[in-house]
């Protein structure tokens, strides 16, 4: 195995720095390369796929590992010659939880060495004007609207503290600002309201089935819009999200879609994999079972306990 593992060394603090050591004694052939600033592991991960690595390993959490495959689609070719290996170490940790991946680091790296893999899909966001369009990948969710507007105001000491109680808190003070209508389109669909999720499986924001019927390897990315956000939605969020129950709030609707649309009055962030790094109007592609991922083996139907 020719691996990279691209990590986040402020992720999961000492525990993190105790792991890598041990993976130094364990695999000195694999090399190490820390991130130092937002967008760095982009770097790494495409200049390892075109030096011919066959495993590239993100290690940190949801955001760093959005990073690595944005850059590992850079390099023609990369996507299917190097595989995706998992480290969770970030606060919520969405798609290792997706995955079914143990969240201790020693047992993760058990499941990259295993090297079962498994294809999933692999999401896109598309925005600016023509002749300067970014795109940006993801793996598990984006959002459009409070969510995004409370990631804009999370403070990052604050959750290095407290955890995945930063957002919401986060969330409370976004609720108190201005909420501007977002749109999501889908062929003749046109859906408008204060908050638009998207997901490439079940989860949102940690444990919360958002959207239960979800699958990462379908080819579609699907979409949920609240009307409005009140303090009531954030309560029925935060009930969904101690009992790992799904989320039902009255009177959102669902899209399904290989292509949606994002827009807004005026320009908003959004979202992928719980960082903003776009703005509307925005344009959500995905590429169907793009991705080759080592992960546990999917029970019956698919799914990963």
């Amino acid at each position: 195995m020719r691996a990279c593992v691209v990590f986040n060394p402020s992720a999961r603090g000492a525990r993190a720095r105790r792991f890598f050591s041990a993976l130094q004694r364990l695999a000195p052939a694999c090399r190490l390369c820390p991130t130092h600033h937002p967008g760095h592991a982009i770097e790494l991960a495409a200049r390892a796929a075109g030096e011919g690595v066959d495993t590239l390993v993100a290690a940190g959490g949801d955001g760093t590992l959005s990073e690595v495959v944005t850059g590992l689609a850079r390099v023609p070719g990369a996507l299917e010659a190097v595989r995706l290996g998992v480290i969770p170490l970030g606060t919520s940790n969405v798609f290792a939880r997706e995955l079914g991946l143990p969240r201790r680091p020693e047992a993760a790296w058990q499941v990259i060495q295993a090297g079962v893999e498994r294809r999933v899909d692999l999401p896109g966001l598309e925005w600016g004007p023509p002749g300067q369009r970014q795109t940006r990948r993801f793996v598990q969710l984006a959002g459009a609207g409070l969510d995004s507007q409370a990631i804009a105001r999370v403070h990052w000491g604050v959750k290095q503290r407290v955890g995945p109680l930063a957002y919401g808190l986060a969330g409370l003070q976004a609720l108190l600002g201005p909420q501007p209508p977002v749109t999501l389109s889908a062929g003749g669909a046109r859906l408008t309201g204060k908050l638009v999720l998207l997901g490439n499986g079940r989860y949102y924001g940690g444990p919360v089935p958002v959207f239960p019927a979800a699958r990462n390897d379908d080819g579609l990315l699907d979409a949920l819009v609240f009307p409005r956000v009140t303090w009531l939605t954030l309560a029925r969020f935060a009930l969904a999200w101690l009992t790992g129950r799904p989320l039902r709030v009255p009177g959102t609707q669902t899209l399904q879609a290989e292509r949606l649309e994002v827009t807004c009055p005026e320009p908003l962030p959004v979202e992928v994999d719980g960082d903003n790094v776009g703005v509307t109007p925005g344009l959500f592609t995905v590429r169907p079972r793009a991705l080759r991922v080592l992960a546990p083996a999917p029970g019956p139907g698919g799914r990963v306990a």
